[in-house]
C-alpha cells in the first residue's frame, strides 16, 4: 500500500524560512511537559545538560531518593585487590581459546585469577557525586506526610517546579541546569525557611558497589570514607568529598545568610539553614579534585542560559508535529518522540559514549549506536560531535593493542569499555563482534552532513583501521571457498552457542555494510584501497537462509520453531533492512525472504523477552517493506513501555530506565519522517495529519 505524503519534507537552510515556526513547536513540547503528584521509585525527573544529570524526587530535590548526581567525569574505582599475583590490572591473563587452529587471548574471567577479574568487571563506575535535599528540623518526615504535592518538569526550558504544604506552610522548589557545566540552581520558598524549620541537606555516598540499581547510587549513611567541610561562610561553603582514591567537590553559596553545620553523626549529611528570609537561592558547582576555589554564577544566570539553550534545542533540529491527527496512537507517539528527545540530551549528549542507562547508573560501546546516532538523524550534530569521532580516537590504541595480542590486524572495538578503552573481562564482551562497524555508520551520517575532505579526515584513521580488522578477522573456509564470520563468536542475540555460531545474518550484512564505506572513503580521498577489504567483501559467505527466512546464523538446528531460544532475545535479522539499507554491492537482498522473516517474527518471536530496541528495528524493516501500519504497532508495542516521564522501562533483563530504548524510537521515528535513500518521506499512516520539517533521509 502507497502511503500518502502530506507535507514535502523541508530540510532547514541558513536563511530559509520555518515550516513549522517556534510557537508552534512550543506548543507541541509544552503540552507534554511531565507532571507528578508523588515520586516515582525508579524514573526520577531530570535536569542536565548531556554531560551531567541531577534527579529529583516529589520534593524538586533528593530528600526522600538517592536519586542520581552524575557526570561525565565523576568515576569510582574500589580498592585493587590484594590476593598475592592479582594487585594490578597488568595482572589480568584472560584466557586462550581455540581459534580456526590457533590460540586466542581474550578478556575473559579466567578462574584463576578470580579476584583480578572481578575488580575489572567492577571498576570504573559512575559516581552519584551528592545528594542536595531539604532537611525538616523534626526529623523522619516521610513523604506521606507532605499535602497537596505537585510537580511539573518544563521541558522547554529545562526546570523543574514542584510544590507542597507542610505544618500548615506552603514550600515551592524550583531547580535548573546550566547547559555547560554541573551547576544547579535552587530557588526555594517558604515561611519554614526563616522559623529554622526547614533547610537544605548535603549528603555525601560511601561507595557506589550498587552500580547496577538504577536510578539508586551508591550507599549512604556511613562514613567509611572521609568528607570534610572545607571552608564556610555565612554565604559559601565548599566541601571535599574523599571515596578510596576517588576526590571531588562541591561548592555552594546561597542568598542572604545562614550557616553549615555537620556531619550528623554516623553519616556524611550537612545542613544548611537560612536566617531572616523566606527565599533561598541556591547554586552548587560540583567538580573533580582537590580545588576548593569556585566561580558562581548567580541563580538568574543558570536560569536564563537554561531557557536560551533548550529554546535553541528544540528550535534548531529537525521536527515532526503530529498534533493535527486526533487519535490516541498518534498522540502517544508523539509524546514519547518529546520526551525521549528531552531524555537523551539530558542523559546522552556526553563526552563518552553513553552507559546503557544514560547518566542514570556498564558503559556500552556496542550500544554507542542506539545511544547516539539518533542524534545525527535529528539535526543534532553539535551533540553528537562531543563523543564521536573522538571517543574512538581515544580508544584507538588500546583497540590496536587488542587485534594485535589476539594476531589481527586494525582495531578490535570492546563492547564493554572503561573511560580509556579497557575491556571488562566477559564472554560475550571478548566475543561479540556486532559493535566493529558502527564506525562507518557514525562517519557515513557526518559525511552526508558534511560531505568535504576535513571530515573524511577527522574519521580515516578509525575507519582505517576498523576495516583492516574486519578484513583479518574475516576466516577463508578452503572448502566453501568463502570468508566466514566465526566461531568462536557471539551474535547480535548473545544466547548462542559461541563455539558452534558461524555466518549470522546480521553481522555478515553489516560487515559486507563497512567495508563498503571503508572502500567509498578511500576513493572519495584519491587514495588506494587496500586490496583486502575489497577481497573480503566480495567473498563473504551468502546471508544464511532457513525455511525460506533469514536465520539467525548457518545451520542453526530449530530455526523458526515457537517456543525455542532460536525466537527469543534480539531479532537482529531485521536490522538487515531495518537498520541497515540494502547492500550497494554483491548479491542483492532477496526480499521475498525478508518478508517471510517479517511475517515469521511477528508470528512466532518471543517479545516478552526482547529489548524495546528491538522493537524500533523491528519498526524500521517494517517501514522499508511498505507496512506502516504494523511499524506503528511495534512503536507502541505492549512490551515497549515508556512512563509517564518518557522513560523506556527496561523490563526483567535490564535496569529500567534503558535508554538504548529512547535511542532506538528516535531513529525508528526519524525514518518515519525523513525516508531513506530512494524513497522520501514521510512514511504514516494515510488519515493522520503530519507536518515535518529537518530530516534528510535515511542511508
Amino acid at each position: 500500500m502507497r502511503l500518502i505524503q502530506l507535507w514535502t519534507i523541508v530540510t532547514l537552510t541558513a536563511g530559509a524560512a520555518a515550516k513549522i515556526p517556534a510557537h508552534q513547536r512550543e506548543h507541541v513540547v509544552r503540552s507534554f511537559n511531565p507532571h507528578r503528584n508523588a515520586s516515582s521509585s525508579t524514573t526520577p525527573l531530570q535536569v542536565g545538560n548531556g554531560n551531567f544529570a541531577f534527579g529529583v524526587d516529589i520534593t524538586g530535590l533528593q530528600t526522600f531518593s538517592h536519586f542520581a548526581t552524575e557526570s561525565s567525569w565523576a568515576w569510582h574505582n574500589f580498592s585493587l585487590p590484594t590476593t598475592p599475583g592479582q594487585t594490578s590490572p597488568s595482572d589480568f591473563t584472560g584466557l586462550d581459546w581455540w581459534t580456526h587452529g590457533r590460540l586466542v587471548n581474550y578478556d575473559m574471567p579466567n578462574p584463576a585469577e578470580n579476584d583480578i577479574s572481578n575488580w575489572l568487571i567492577e571498576n570504573p563506575q559512575r559516581l552519584s557525586i551528592a545528594n542536595i535535599g531539604l532537611h525538616f528540623s523534626e526529623g523522619n518526615v516521610t513523604e506521606e506526610q507532605l499535602l497537596f504535592k505537585s510537580q511539573d518538569l518544563d521541558i522547554w526550558e529545562g526546570t523543574i517546579r514542584s510544590t507542597f504544604r507542610y505544618k500548615g506552610s506552603d514550600v515551592s522548589v524550583q531547580v535548573w541546569c546550566h547547559p555547560d557545566d554541573p551547576i544547579v540552581g535552587i530557588e526555594i520558598k517558604s515561611d519554614l525557611l526563616d522559623s529554622g524549620d526547614l533547610g537544605v541537606s548535603f549528603d555525601f555516598p560511601t561507595s557506589d558497589i550498587n552500580k547496577f540499581d538504577a536510578p539508586y547510587v551508591g550507599v549512604w549513611n556511613d562514613t567509611a570514607d572521609s568528607t570534610a567541610l572545607m571552608e564556610s561562610t555565612s554565604s559559601t561553603a565548599s566541601f571535599k568529598h574523599t571515596l578510596d582514591s576517588n576526590i571531588n567537590g562541591l561548592g555552594i553559596k546561597w542568598s542572604g545568610k545562614g550557616s553549615v553545620s555537620g556531619p550528623s553523626p554516623g553519616t556524611n549529611r550537612f545542613v544548611l539553614k537560612s536566617s531572616g528570609s523566606k527565599v533561598v537561592q541556591l547554586v552548587a558547582v560540583f567538580r573533580p579534585g582537590n580545588d576548593t576555589r569556585y566561580s558562581f554564577p548567580t541563580y538568574n544566570n543558570i536560569a536564563s542560559a537554561s531557557r536560551e539553550w533548550w529554546a535553541d534545542y528544540w528550535t534548531s533540529g529537525a521536527f515532526v508535529d503530529l498534533s493535527a491527527t486526533k487519535n490516541t496512537n498518534a498522540t502517544e507517539l508523539q509524546r514519547r518522540i518529546i520526551l525521549s528527545q528531552y531524555l537523551v540530551a539530558v542523559n546522552e549528549a556526553s563526552y563518552n559514549p553513553p552507559q546503557e542507562s544514560g547518566t542514570i547508573p556498564p558503559r556500552l560501546l556496542e550500544m554507542f549506536l542506539w545511544h547516539s546516532l539518533q542524534f545525527a538523524r535529528w539535526g543534532h550534530y553539535d551533540l553528537l560531535s562531543r563523543s564521536a569521532p573522538s571517543t574512538y580516537k581515544r580508544f584507538l590504541q588500546s583497540s590496536i593493542d587488542r587485534a594485535t595480542q589476539q594476531g589481527y590486524a586494525g582495531a578490535r572495538w570492546g563492547k564493554m569499555t572503561d573511560p580509556t578503552g579497557r575491556s571488562a573481562p566477559g564472554e560475550i564482551n571478548a566475543l561479540l563482534i556486532w559493535q566493529q562497524p558502527h564506525v562507518m555508520h557514525f562517519a557515513e551520517y557526518f559525511y552526508r552532513e558534511f560531505p568535504n575532505h576535513d571530515t573524511l579526515e577527522e574519521w580515516d584513521e578509525v575507519v582505517t583501521a576498523t576495516a583492516d580488522f574486519m578484513a583479518s578477522y574475516a576466516w577463508w573456509n578452503q572448502s566453501t571457498k568463502v570468508y566466514d564470520l566465526g566461531p568462536p563468536m557471539y551474535p547480535v542475540s548473545e544466547n548462542t552457542s559461541p563455539n558452534v555460531t558461524i555466518n549470522p545474518t546480521f553481522e555478515l550484512a553489516y560487515w559486507r555494510f563497512g567495508l563498503d564505506i571503508a572502500i567509498q572513503w578511500k576513493e572519495r580521498q584519491g587514495i588506494t584501497v587496500p586490496g583486502a577489504w575489497a577481497t573480503v567483501r566480495d567473498n563473504l559467505a551468502p546471508l544464511p537462509i532457513i525455511d525460506d527466512a533469514y536465520a539467525v546464523y548457518e545451520g542453526i538446528p530449530n530455526m523458526w520453531q515457537p517456543n525455542t531460544t532460536t525466537v527469543q532475545d534480539h531479532p537482529a535479522m531485521a536490522g538487515v533492512y531495518g537498520l541497515l539499507p540494502p547492500p550497494s554491492t554483491g548479491p542483492p537482498l532477496n526480499i521475498t525472504s525478508m518478508r517471510h522473516t517479517a511475517s515469521l517474527i511477528k508470528e512466532l518471536w518471543d517479545f516478552g523477552d526482547s529489548y524495546g530496541w528491538d522493537f524500533s528495528m523491528l519498526a524500521m524493516n517494517s517501514l522499508r517493506l511498505g507496512d506502516v501500519d504494523q511499524a506503528i504497532a511495534y512503536l507502541l508495542d505492549e512490551y515497549y513501555v515508556f512512563d509517564d516521564a518518557g522513560y523506556a522501562e527496561g523490563g526483567s533483563r535490564v535496569p529500567t530506565p534503558y535508554m538504548p530504548d529512547a535511542g532506538g524510537l528516535l531513529l525508528a521515528a526519524a525514518m518515519m519522517a525523513g525516508g531513506w535513500d530512494g524513497d522520501e518521506g514521510p512514511h504514516f499512516p494515510e488519515n493522520w495529519n503530519v507536518v515535518v520539517e529537518g530530516f534528510s533521509p535515511s542511508l
